[in-house]
This record gives structure tokens, C-alpha cells and sequence, in this order.
């Protein structure tokens, strides 16, 4: 210890420098990535010698591996490791392996993004909206929109996955740590020389021969011309009928003549024209008539009808509700196919809004048209059920292709309707009335107990006020059910009706068969309608009575409990 108490000494001041300049040359600080050599190994762990550290930082040997580094597992070999703490609270030193690849990584990437450098990468996975990309130097995991995997539509990508290539960073966000590549524009860059000479071959007038159908977009269709470049067609350039979307006129697949109407060096690109191949239709579209029959050509079939051409560019839609007098909304796929010429009517002609409308049915005699002049209102005709729902039958006429609608209401006069409607079931048979046609609204209305006596017809010869003898059916607590003698059809005289002295207005003074009297209270003919009353007979014979029997002791024999006081009344009158 001598040598310490005298710092005159040369010794002394020797081992002071060397040990300050030792000193200094290592700088150790948190959050740096240094460089750790390997001086020890076991089954789990690997040991790391940091100049400058008092104790060794440990690695687990599995991280090293799923990184990738199973290869410098040995003993000398240097590892770059985050340094994220010089002693914790055990005085271990902590340290990250995968944090200073992944930083080093993020470094290498901004790097390559500021000087517009390609890097090498691999599809490792597909997400929805694109794939994940792995950064081969670095094992960075980027982002590839599914717009940026190619220059053309790709179905599948199998071929892709897992291949190292070049990929271009279009993207960094520095703060979340994200990257977003692009694949396309790698290939774009390769073909920019080339395409530039290809579109030096085309100017404005040419006509490209069966140009093919690529792919539709809201605003234009795109068609791969001679094996070589890709051109648009913009949705007003299509026809000069009006076209709401590309796949009315178009399929994929399909081959047609263009016209190059631009041609743009710098962005590189060709626009195409297939309506200016023809002269303007609506120039001359004075030619045609309203309901009048043209031959047209089918061009593509849709969902909700079919697109024809009246004459080449002359585009117009065959709606669904347009196809048939009889079948509402019919497939225009089981009437016609593509190429098919068919007789048609012109509806309509707007000339601002540049739209014709056809129409297939109208060249065709409205059937309802011809069921009017062969049976008209009033006819009975033979029909077979062919349908049936919970309060209606339709009917097959005398063969024709139209549906009658027989209303359950419309089967009987006696019984309730519903129930009669449970007794017929398809391919039954019936004459029934033709009751209304309506031909506008392809509607027909028959009936089956019009063709049967009317049992109301009893009330023919019957009016307000008179009696009548009617047998009661039977009874419940909102009246009773009775029916005339001589008629078919029951009625109901309500509990109000029954008697004028409400003590004697009960349901329960009959049992169901007796014969009773009562009166017509209303009669409507036209309207089918009765009201029967035995109130009403009781004012009637209590003011026959009064009329008659005038004095006290007239009234003491009738069975009106109340007669004596109203003729008390009437003499004070």
C-alpha cells in the first residue's frame, strides 16, 4: 500500500495514466448497441464479455436461434446486443439481441427509403388487404397493399411466397415504426424504357384491331392490345348510349376494334375510344318511332334484362318487367342468348338524356286484351286451380297463359269462406264468372258462386219493417243466429235487438229451435245486407196497439207491461 501514499512517485503517476487512459476508451451508456464476444456456453445460455461491464451479460441461446444466428453460437464469435440496462435491481446486466437487429433493421430501411434504394425482402404471409414482407437482411416485417404485389390482376400469389426479390419502400412512418413496400413498382421500372418505345408506335386516329377485355374499374374498361400494353376506355367513351357501369356492355374475355383518340409520352399512356368507330346515332335518331317494331341484337345478358343495339352504338336495355305480358320479372337468360336479333318496340326516345327503351312484350298481342273480347265480364268460362295461398285460388283459363284470382269470399254464399277455401287443392276443376278485368293491370277476377242462385234473392220481394218468421240455430252472448224460413243464408239478431226492456234482452231465454217473429230493420239489395230485429217488431205491434186501443182499460189484457202508462200519458197529451 506503500505505493499509494506517495503520488510524487513514478510508479504512482504511471499506473494514474494508465489507468485514465483505459478508462476512456470505453464508453458504456444505456440504450447504445454494442458488441458482446461470446466466452461461454451452455445448454440454455450464452455468455457475453463486454469491455467496461463489471459482470457478463447472459443471452438465451433460443433467441439467438429463432433469429436465425444458431451459426455464431461460439465461443469468440461477436453478437451486436441492445444494452438495456447496466444493473438492474439483482446487479445483473440486461441486454436484447433481437432489439438491436430489430433497430439496426429499422436503420438499414430508412436509409434504403432516403436514397431510393430497392431492398431485398420475401411474402412470408397474405393479410387481409395485401401480404406481409419480410426484410431478408434484417428480418423486418413490412407491409405490401395487395394493389402494389403487381402490374396486372394477379388470382393467385403461391408462386410468390417465400422467393426473395426486390421489393421498393414507398413509406415510412418514423414514429410507429412502420414500413409499406411496393413489388409493382420494381416491375414498372424495368418496363418504363420498353413501354416508351411501344407507345411511340401508336398516335392519335389509329384503329387497334381485337383489342381484348382486361378488367372494368367505376370509370372505364381496360383492353390488353397486342400482347403489349394496356389501354383505357373511359365509361363516356364506350357507347353513346348512357352506360352506368362497364360490365352492361362488356365481358372479360371479349375481343373488339378501338379507335386512339390520346396519347400521352409522359405519363405514358393511351386512351381509346370503341363508340367513335361509328357516327353518332342520336344525330339521326328522327328515323325512329315510338311503338313502332325494330329489329334489334342482343348483346349481354343481365340480372335485370338485357342490353341490345338497335344499330352499332346505339345501346339500350331491355328491362326484366319488359319481357312478358304474363311472367313478372322473367330471366332475360331463358328467353334469349347473346347474338340473338328479336323484334322490339321503342317505348321511349330521350334525345337529352341520350336513352332509348325497348320493349320485347308489346310485340306481342296483350292477352288480356284477347281474354276481354273472348270473355268478357259476365261470361262463365272452365278453369283449373294451379295455385293456391292462405285467402285465394288462381286459375288456369280455358288454357290460356293467364292466372284468374278467385277470392276466397268468392267461393260460397252459406258457408265461411276460409273454411271453403281448405276444400280445393291443385288441378281441381271449376266453372266459374268472370267478375272484372282490368287489362292495364293484367288482372282478372272470377268468381264461383256467382255461377250458383243467390239465396239473398229471398229478400227480393221483403222490406224495411216487415215480419218475418225466422228459426233460431243458435245462441252465445253477442246475440242470436237464426235463420228464415223459406231462405238458405243465417243471420244474427244482435242482444240489443232482441227485446225493448233490457231485463228481457238475455240470449239465455232460448234454447236454439224455437220459431219466433221479427222484423226487417235494414235492406240493402245491392250491398247484400240485412238486420233483423225483435225489438223492433215489439215497437211496431206496441204502436199498433196504441193506435187501436186508446182508452184506460184497453191495454190491461196486452202483454205490454208497460201499455198503461203510456196511454196515461197519451190522454194527457
Amino acid at each position: 500500500m506503500e505505493i499509494y501514499k506517495d503520488l510524487s512517485n513514478p510508479k504512482s503517476k504511471e499506473f494514474e495514466q494508465l489507468l485514465n487512459s483505459q478508462l476512456s476508451k470505453i464508453t458504456i451508456e444505456e440504450g447504445k448497441i454494442i458488441e458482446g464476444k461470446i466466452n461461454k456456453i451452455t445448454e440454455k445460455f450464452v455468455f457475453l464479455y463486454i469491455e467496461g461491464l463489471k459482470s457478463e451479460p447472459v443471452l438465451d441461446i433460443n433467441e439467438l436461434k429463432h433469429m436465425g444466428l444458431e451459426k455464431n453460437i461460439k465461443i469468440g464469435e461477436k453478437i451486436s446486443v441492445l444494452l438495456e440496462k447496466i444493473e438492474d435491481k439483482n446487479g445483473e446486466v440486461i441486454v436484447s439481441a433481437s432489439k438491436a437487429l430489430k433497430i439496426k433493421g429499422w436503420k438499414k430501411l430508412v436509409d434504403a427509403y432516403e436514397a431510393d434504394e430497392p431492398i431485398m425482402g420475401k411474402i412470408t404471409q397474405k393479410v387481409k388487404g395485401g401480404c406481409i414482407v419480410e426484410h431478408v437482411d434484417t428480418g423486418s416485417l413490412m407491409f405490401l397493399p395487395g394493389s402494389q404485389i403487381s402490374d396486372k390482376p394477379l388470382k393467385d400469389i403461391s408462386h410468390l411466397m417465400n422467393e426473395v426479390q426486390k421489393f421498393k419502400l414507398i413509406k415510412i412512418d418514423k414514429i410507429r415504426g412502420n414500413a409499406c413496400v411496393s413489388r409493382r413498382e420494381i416491375l414498372s421500372s424495368f418496363k418504363k424504357e420498353d413501354k416508351a418505345k411501344i407507345i411511340e408506335k401508336y398516335k392519335v386516329g389509329d384503329i387497334i384491331k381485337n383489342a381484348e377485355v382486361k378488367g372494368y374499374s367505376s370509370f372505364g374498361c381496360f383492353f390488353h392490345v397486342n400482347n403489349e400494353l394496356d389501354v383505357l376506355v373511359h365509361l363516356q367513351e364506350i357507347s353513346y348510349s348512357r352506360v352506368n357501369h362497364p360490365d352492361e356492355v362488356f365481358n372479360i374475355g371479349e375481343k373488339h376494334d378501338l379507335k386512339v383518340i390520346s396519347v400521352d409520352k409522359e405519363k405514358l399512356q393511351v386512351g381509346c375510344s370503341v363508340k367513335q368507330l361509328s357516327p353518332d346515332p342520336f344525330e339521326h335518331i328522327e328515323n325512329y318511332e315510338l311503338k313502332k317494331v325494330y329489329k334489334a341484337k342482343v348483346m349481354k345478358i343481365m340480372d335485370f334484362g338485357a342490353f341490345c343495339e338497335l344499330e352499332p352504338g346505339l345501346t339500350t336495355l331491355l328491362h326484366s318487367s319488359e319481357l312478358s305480358w304474363t311472367k313478372k320479372n322473367i330471366p332475360a337468360k331463358k328467353m334469349f342468348k347473346v347474338g340473338d336479333e328479336i323484334d322490339c318496340v321503342i317505348t321511349e326516345i330521350d334525345k337529352d338524356k341520350r336513352r332509348v327503351a325497348i320493349s320485347y312484350r308489346l310485340t306481342k298481342e296483350n292477352p288480356f286484351e284477347v281474354f276481354e273480347k273472348k270473355f268478357p265480364v259476365g261470361t262463365v268460362v272452365n278453369g283449373i286451380v294451379v295455385n293456391k295461398n292462405e285467402y285465394s285460388l288462381f286459375l288456369n283459363i280455358e288454357d290460356l297463359e293467364i292466372d284468374a284470382f278467385l277470392h276466397c269470399n268468392d267461393l260460397t254464399y252459406l258457408n265461411n269462406a276460409e273454411e271453403e277455401l281448405q276444400k280445393y287443392k291443385k288441378n281441381d276443376k271449376l266453372k266459374v264468372k268472370v267478375l272484372e278485368i282490368k287489362s292495364v293491370d293484367q288482372k282478372i277476377r272470377v268468381g264461383l258462386r256467382q255461377t250458383q242462385p243467390d239465396p239473398f234473392d229471398w229478400f227480393q220481394d221483403k222490406k224495411i219493417n216487415q215480419t218475418i218468421t225466422v228459426k233460431i240455430i243458435s245462441t252465445d252472448n253477442k246475440g242470436l243466429v237464426v235463420r228464415p224460413e223459406g231462405c238458405e243464408m243465417d243471420f244474427v239478431i244482435k242482444k240489443n235487438q232482441i227485446a225493448i226492456n233490457s231485463a228481457d234482452a238475455r240470449t239465455s231465454r232460448f234454447t236454439g229451435g224455437e220459431r219466433i217473429d221479427c222484423a226487417i230493420s235494414e235492406l240493402d239489395i245491392n250491398k247484400r245486407k240485412v238486420i233483423l230485429s225483435i225489438k223492433l217488431l215489439e215497437e211496431i205491434e206496441k204502436r199498433e196497439a196504441l193506435k187501436k186501443y186508446g182508452s184506460d182499460s184497453s191495454g190491461k189484457n196486452l202483454p205490454f207491461s208497460s201499455l198503461s202508462e203510456d196511454l196515461d200519458k197519451k190522454k194527457k197529451k
